[in-house]
């Protein structure tokens, strides 16, 4: 593959983990299995406060657990070195190992898969350090074992160990 070939390259996308809030993977507190935890979406109400804060249902396709969070604290998880939680159920993450180094861990798939080609990348375009906000995207914030060229197969043997945990459910 050619250094300037397209899956080689990878420009930050500027998301932030408030982008990857919904739906949220995590393990189902009845059966153990994937369930998810998504926006609560009223039909008789109109949206308001949209967003972080909005209220949440956790449903498990598996048994049927069905919960509901109607607001107060909010809680982003910000420590790769532990096992992930949600920020409103406080369950644990579907989408998490644990290596050596640390913990990798996604909200959802689509968060996972914007780990995945930065880590895969060899040549990564941040954002011009003159920009706002260059420090608060989720590729920023990740841990600097992660971003290490050294540790690239291990962090990519470790995304591929959860996508085969999606399929065991």
């Amino acid at each position: 593959m050619s250094p300037n070939s397209p899956a080689s390259r990878f420009r930050d996308p500027r998301s932030t983990k408030y982008d990857f809030l919904d739906p949220v993977l995590v393990c189902c507190p009845g059966c153990e299995k994937a369930a998810h935890v998504e926006t609560a979406r009223d039909p008789d109400r109109v949206p308001e406060g949209q967003g972080l804060f909005a209220p949440r249902r956790l449903v498990c396709p598996n048994c049927g657990t069905s919960k509901e969070w109607g607001g107060g604290c909010v809680s982003l998880h910000r420590d790769w070195y532990a096992p992930a939680t949600d920020p409103y159920f406080n369950l644990p993450l579907w989408l998490q190992t644990e290596t050596r180094h640390g913990w990798v861990w996604a909200y959802n798939l689509q968060h996972l898969d914007v780990i995945r080609r930065f880590v895969q990348a060899s040549l990564r375009e941040g954002i011009p350090w003159h920009d706002n906000g260059r420090r608060m995207t989720v590729l920023a914030r990740l841990p600097a074992w992660m971003q290490q060229a050294k540790n690239r197969d291990e962090v990519l043997r470790a995304i591929a160990r959860i996508h085969a945990s999606l399929l065991r459910t």
